[in-house]
């Protein structure tokens, strides 16, 4: 029988709306309480201890004990003598050391190891980011970019991935890309992630009108960054190429176009689901063309089937005279067998 596994139980999280001062405040007010309890304690039971220097137990000498024996075992000069003095300090001033070292030892990882080393782990991979590819936004279309991007053999520590969901970030992680948890909107963070030295910007914000926003930042800061966007509305297609998108993509004309092929013939959307999936028997190919394939004709340099020639920015059909003869810089789009150019494993 097989055995059943406990559910799991989603937790609700919420980002502190306490500034990092107010918190380490209220860590130090919740200190100075319990020591002001304690020494409190000490001095109405001061006859209870017995001072080995002088004899005498002042108040000083109770705020004296009081820290030593909260932080320390204490140093044997003052020993409590009486049964319930005993007590006290075994049951309630020694948890409370345990207690301060936690806060102390906690305070110290949160707000002074921790931001250090994520600062430093940061800078470390600033100086490697080069030719990388940045993604915004992890949802659906995002995530599925990613994941596209991974098995054409696209090494997943090349990609930088800044979204503010946490699980999607978490997501992110495991696929073993970089992630960063801001927004992808401000100037800040698009500098963090090394936006000049990038290959290509995705965007995919779950929004259109702030995928657009991330696409105006991502511009004025690198004027000639490809950047492919997804919107949802068909309405916000010329606004985001005026935003200065290189690729708008909607998917859901991308879907009724499959939707609309499947209508004519079930192969036609198979076929267009095979050109987009790098695991399709076959698939589109882009590359610039090798100097020796200057001159010659888009049939004769293809691999596979020619289809397009792109050509200052432009569009040049196979069945058009542009195709007849190539030029220096231009790209060709050709349909491949998937095998022909196999994904490279990531290093």
């Amino acid at each position: 029988m097989e055995r059943r596994r406990p559910p799991q139980i989603a937790l609700l999280k919420q980002k502190s709306p306490l500034s990092v001062g107010a918190q380490l405040a209220i860590r130090f007010l919740l200190l100075l309480a319990l020591l002001a309890v304690i020494i409190l304690v000490h001095w109405i039971e001061r006859d209870a201890f017995v001072d080995n220097v002088d004899g005498e137990m002042s108040f000083a000498d109770v705020i004296y004990f009081t820290m030593i024996s909260a932080t320390t075992t204490g140093y044997g000069d003052i020993v409590p003598v009486t049964e319930r003095a005993r007590l006290f300090d075994a049951l309630v001033v020694t948890p409370a050391r345990i207690f301060f070292i936690l806060i102390l030892a906690g305070t110290a990882y949160s707000f002074v190891i921790k931001r250090s080393w994520d600062k430093w782990i940061m800078r470390r991979l600033q100086r490697t980011l080069e030719d990388h590819i940045v993604v915004a936004g992890f949802g659906t279309s995002g995530s599925e970019a990613v994941h596209e991007l991974v098995a054409r053999g696209e090494d997943p520590r090349k990609i930088v991935v800044i979204d503010q969901n946490t699980e999607s970030l978490a997501k992110a992680e495991r696929m073993g890309c970089i992630i960063m948890q801001a927004d992808a909107t401000r100037d800040e963070t698009l500098e963090a992630v090394r936006i000049r030295q990038a290959a290509t910007m995705i965007i995919s914000a779950g929004r259109d009108d702030t995928s657009i926003l991330i696409c105006l930042t991502a511009r004025h800061l690198c004027p000639d960054l490809p950047i492919s966007l997804a919107v949802r509305a068909e309405d916000n297609e010329f606004p985001a190429r005026a935003a200065g998108a290189t690729t708008v993509i909607n998917p859901v004309s991308f879907a009724g176009l499959l939707l609309a092929g499947s209508a004519h013939g079930a192969g036609i959307s198979d076929y267009l689901a095979d050109l987009a999936s790098a695991t399709g028997r076959v698939r589109l190919h882009e590359r610039v063309i090798e100097n020796f394939e200057v001159g010659k004709s888009l049939a004769e340099v293809a691999v596979g089937l020619g289809v397009r020639i792109l050509r200052d920015g432009k569009p040049i059909g196979f069945w058009q005279d542009g195709a007849k003869k190539l030029e220096a810089g231009d790209r060709i789009i050709e349909i491949i067998p998937g095998h022909a150019f196999p994904p490279c494993p990531p290093a």
